[in-house]
């Protein structure tokens, strides 16, 4: 049991290593494949639109093949992809493998908690979880520094193909170590320790439901619009544009900027347990408790380092980089809101929904960064400056209000369908 979880939560280290390999080496790509700002980010645009759209087939997959073979598909797609990548000549060839990157990167996290729930009892599914996410987003970390540092000291094709050989190594491993299930067990199922209930284990995204019917449900759009609004901005950050707004525009050296990202990755995990207890402790409070006050600290923090006169004080980008790292724990409140909300056949429909908010948003918030500098005529890293992004970082201040609309609204919505609040008129 505890092998095959190990071996899961390793193999989603290395997705999340994957999916942000080009956090600390975007200015790298931009001159080794001649890229503009708008096409830079069509590299993380694309990846994060193919791992959104993959999620609907990766969890009937899982429903009918179970997590092992997925698992070790996912990660020969993965594979391909950065050997592709580590030999891309051209920059249509390297968006190519960025987005096989993000096919196979989809099947990796669903996967994982399949396992979870499959192998331990239904009491530890919360905290098994919990755990497999906080530690799997240690591979930013593993992304942020020493890959450039391997690429540095090296070459593209050794880091980028270096990846892909670790990737085709987990592939035997998850072949060789993790099963479906217990060997008792006929099925995908999950055994209640204190009850003895037996359940089958589901994928991550259930379509009997429907997705109309679950999108019908305005608890299911609150999730949506919470996962829209809180971790876009960490997204955009850690994934492709915080690296070169860091060294390019506010002049740290890459040790510094390597700092600052890291702290984002180690406030999420520091936050992540406090603000689940909160949620748990208080579940009709959660958006105006926690969602939208932490919407409100990224927005002021971004609003702080961008209006600074002059360069910021390292200081203040170390609490940016905090404000952001909030992000991703308050994004999982989204799934308290779906599970709260939506009946037990219809719950993985609504977890898909939500999950697909937080990925629509980043790369809006990519694409948006990246036409702004290229409008500017700051395409090539070499003519980034502080003024250029600091422009373009003001076009993620409207996906932060029309969220937190929407929140606000579909809150309103989700209170009277409770029986909480009264409709408008009445």
């Amino acid at each position: 049991m505890w092998t095959i979880w190990v071996v899961a939560v390793l193999a989603y280290v290395l997705s999340v290593t994957n999916r942000t390999s080009l956090s600390a080496v975007g200015v790298d790509a931009a001159h080794h494949f001649g890229a503009d700002a708008s096409t830079l980010s069509m590299f993380a645009v694309l990846q994060l639109g193919v791992y959104g759209l993959m999620q609907l087939p990766i969890g009937l997959w899982l429903d009918r093949f179970g997590a092992r073979p997925i698992m070790a598909i996912g990660m020969v797609v993965m594979a391909a992809g950065q050997l592709i990548m580590a030999l891309s000549p051209n920059v249509g060839v390297a968006i190519f493998a960025r987005m096989l990157l993000g096919a196979g990167d989809a099947a990796i996290f669903p996967s994982a908690l399949r396992l979870v729930a499959t192998w331990f009892p239904t009491q530890r599914n919360p905290v098994m979880v919990q755990l497999t996410g906080i530690i799997g987003q240690m591979g930013q970390l593993v992304a942020i520094l020493p890959l450039a540092t391997l690429l540095h000291a090296t070459s593209w094709s050794i880091a980028f193909g270096s990846l892909a050989g670790v990737a085709l190594l987990f592939t035997i491993l998850v072949l060789a170590l993790v099963r479906n299930h217990p060997p008792e067990r006929e099925g995908d199922v999950s055994v209640n320790t204190e009850t003895g209930a037996i359940r089958v284990v589901t994928s991550a995204i259930d379509t009997r439901g429907g997705i109309r019917g679950a999108w019908a449900n305005p608890g299911t759009r609150l999730a949506f619009w919470s996962h829209f609004t809180t971790p876009f901005a960490g997204t955009a950050f850690v994934m492709l544009w915080g690296f070169p707004f860091l060294t390019s525009g506010e002049g740290l050296s890459s040790g510094q900027a390597s700092l600052v990202q890291s702290t984002f990755v180690l406030m999420g995990i520091v936050f992540g347990p406090v603000i689940g207890i909160l949620s748990s402790r208080n579940p009709l409070r959660r958006s105006h408790m926690l969602v939208l006050p932490i919407v409100a600290i990224q927005l002021l923090a971004w609003i702080a380092v961008l209006a600074w006169p002059g360069r910021a004080p390292f200081a203040m980008l170390l609490a940016l980089a905090v404000a952001l790292g909030l992000g991703g724990p308050a994004s999982m409140i989204a799934f308290d809101h779906a599970r709260t909300h939506n009946p037990s056949h219809q719950l993985s429909t609504a977890t898909g929904i939500t999950n697909v908010g937080g990925f629509l948003a980043g790369l809006l918030a990519i694409l948006f960064i990246g036409v702004a500098l290229d409008v500017q005529g700051a395409s090539d890293p070499s003519d980034y400056s502080l003024g250029a992004f600091r422009i373009a970082f003001l076009t993620q201040i409207p996906i932060w209000l029309v969220g937190a609309a929407f929140i606000i609204r579909e809150r309103k919505r989700t209170r009277i369908r409770m029986g909480l609040d009264r409709p408008r008129g009445a």
